[in-house]
């Protein structure tokens, strides 16, 4: 651990950037796969009403060991995260992550409790329930920045399924990258299971993504893509809006409302909180950004929805299969070239979208061939599912209500 000396050493802007540049991407082979799945948790009694926060720690603290080794965290919307090691293949992922969700599933139901893994909570209104200093700032930072609504919902009221994949060798790291983005689009159909959100239809299949692109753009939009993505993250990093101030000896954090850059506080030319930033607060400038491909040594991919069996393992394996299969990534990068970029098109109208149904149907037959065998039955159906222009979103159904008790997962979850 380093001394705390250095700790308080302010950063100047060449540090800051080299920092940021060496622990974007760690070269070495792929092959890794970490999952995590966020869910609503539910009053199956009262599902209208949020869980209170002293309830929802309470049932978390409780918990037994999960044999797969997750780790549970909390979302400030009171949703429950599992945050899978990194495994040898998606498979290995899958299974370990089905084993702990059968426990958390079990032990939360005897609480009355459950778990509902789509994209946006469909029946509640934004709220927050965590007393967390840390996202009350972020409430009035996004407030300050013309998107408070925005984001509100977007740490209270949706979650995602998230894939951790390795950065590869160096020399691919500009192709992976961009093509992690360039897949963003088709996958955010592909995988849209938002189609509520706060007790109403929003018209976007993906509510969880709409919600994401009324962010700003500066923290939460994707990288441009380019010879150099590590180069690439740490300009974005240090070109991002500071959103939190954090008191040194006492871990309070409190929100930028200006809007400051983070290079601007580093260079002296906008003071906040009487000081200059130091290594750990780079460090905590960096959890505060939310691209859609996250660098953090290795690529972490946001832009799924979380859905329900069988959807989720599906998409775990597809998306692995279309970034670490080498012929598949190869037919991918074809299918999706006519559609990069088209966030806005793929959120709102998913696979009813005939150039993005195209190249769903094509990712996803090339997916098929590279995934695990026992994954092959999941796979099959989500291809079934895009081949008719659908996504896991349309079998919910349309009572806000109805929808999120739908999708609560019960302790008979599939091992």
């Amino acid at each position: 651990m380093a001394p705390a000396v250095e700790e308080r050493t302010a950063l100047d802007l060449e540090t800051a950037v080299d920092a940021v540049t060496a622990g974007a991407l760690r070269p070495g082979p792929t092959g890794a796969v970490g999952l995590e799945l966020e869910a609503h948790l539910v009053d199956v009694d009262a599902p209208a009403v949020r869980v209170p926060w002293e309830r929802v720690t309470a049932a978390v603290a409780a918990l037994p060991p999960l044999p797969g080794g997750s780790r549970v965290t909390l979302e400030p919307g009171g949703q429950v995260e599992l945050s899978g090691p990194p495994l040898p293949g998606a498979a290995a992922a899958v299974a370990a992550l089905r084993a702990d969700r059968a426990v958390l599933a079990a032990a939360l139901a005897a609480a009355r409790l459950g778990l509902a893994p789509v994209g946006a909570d469909p029946l509640r209104r934004p709220a927050r329930v965590s007393p967390a200093p840390r996202y009350r700032a972020m409430e009035r930072h996004f407030a300050a920045a013309g998107c408070g609504a925005a984001g509100t919902a977007m740490m209270t009221a949706t979650a995602s399924l998230q894939v951790n994949l390795d950065a590869g060798p160096r020399g691919g790291w500009s192709r992976r990258v961009a093509l992690a983005h360039q897949l963003g689009p088709v996958l955010v159909a592909v995988s849209a299971c938002s189609p509520l959100l706060g007790g109403r239809a929003t018209g976007w299949r993906s509510s969880r993504q709409q919600v994401w692109g009324a962010l700003d753009q500066a923290r939460c939009g994707p990288l441009l893509g380019g010879d150099d993505p590590a180069g690439e993250w740490a300009h974005y990093a240090l070109a991002a809006p500071v959103m939190l101030v954090r008191d040194p000896d006492t871990g309070t954090a409190e929100p930028v409302l200006p809007r400051t850059r983070f290079a601007d506080w580093v260079t002296g030319a906008v003071p906040l909180g009487g000081r200059r930033p130091t290594a750990a607060d780079l460090d905590y400038h960096l959890s505060t950004l939310f691209p859609p491909v996250r660098l953090r040594g290795y690529l972490e991919i946001r832009y799924l929805d979380a859905a329900p069996e069988p959807w989720w393992p599906a998409l775990a394996a597809v998306t692995t299969a279309l970034l670490d299969d080498a012929r598949a990534a190869d037919a991918a990068a074809e299918a999706t070239a006519p559609v990069a970029g088209a966030w806005d098109r793929a959120a709102r109208d998913g696979l009813a979208d005939r150039d993005l149904r195209t190249a769903a149907v094509r990712c996803l037959a090339a997916a098929l061939a590279a995934v695990d065998p026992s994954l092959r039955p999941e796979v099959e159906a989500l291809a079934a599912l895009a081949e008719a222009g659908r996504s896991p979103g349309d079998a919910l159904p349309g009572d806000p209500a109805a929808a999120l008790l739908t999708a609560t997962e019960t302790p008979e979850v599939r091992p």
